[in-house]
């Protein structure tokens, strides 16, 4: 509401508008005040994890590799946080925060859990709900991480081979609004045109 009552006030109020159009105004940009941000916030939401999910296997496999390596699972998060600056800022930021809040004096499985609820991308959330089991547990961290790349991988496969079959749902309108309109001007055109040229002499003729 407030957006719309500042531009009415600096730029559209100085206007000569009438009492409707500057009741329709008001109205206008109170909605786009109220829903735009809430439609941008989502779009970046959306961008954000689907950044995240991209670049999870990557870090999995490089935690795997850490961890089977001797370094502790803290040491492992450090240092896949570290390496994951070069190919996403996003997925290193978050795992940065988890290092953060454990020299914090934050239990790691509380740090996991605010890695979860902040990402609130679902693979993330199975791979805290596996890690956490694991350290009450005390089962092998590297054999679940292993198993757990691996799924994720193909999980990632699934999801692409998904949207792949989708184009072709995507591209029927463009197809049949745009592209066969012009094909059939171009194959049927020339043999309107030559019928148009036999039956005018006739039509003249008469």
């Amino acid at each position: 509401m407030l957006p719309a009552i500042f531009l009415l006030s600096t730029g559209i109020g100085r206007l000569e508008l009438s009492a409707s159009g500057a009741a329709f105004t008001l109205l206008l940009l109170a909605t786009l005040g109220y829903y735009l941000p809430n439609i941008i916030l989502a779009r970046l939401i959306a961008s954000r994890q689907r950044e995240l999910f991209e670049n999870f296997p990557d870090a999995i496999d490089l935690m795997t590799v850490c961890v089977e390596a001797g370094l502790g699972l803290d040491a492992a998060l450090a240092k896949v946080g570290e390496e994951m600056k070069i190919s996403s800022q996003v997925l290193a930021e978050e795992i940065h925060l988890v290092g953060l809040e454990l020299r914090a004096g934050a239990s790691r499985e509380k740090a996991l859990r605010n890695l979860a609820l902040r990402t609130g991308v679902e693979e993330i959330e199975a791979l805290v709900a596996m890690l956490i089991q694991a350290d009450r547990f005390g089962t092998s961290t590297a054999n679940s991480l292993r198993v757990y790349s691996d799924m994720l991988r193909t999980k990632r496969r699934l999801r692409a081979e998904e949207a792949a079959a989708k184009i072709a749902l995507k591209l029927l309108f463009p197809l049949i609004f745009f592209i066969f309109p012009s094909l059939m001007v171009v194959l049927l055109g020339p043999a309107f045109i030559s019928i148009y040229r036999s039956i005018l002499p006739a039509l003249s003729g008469q």
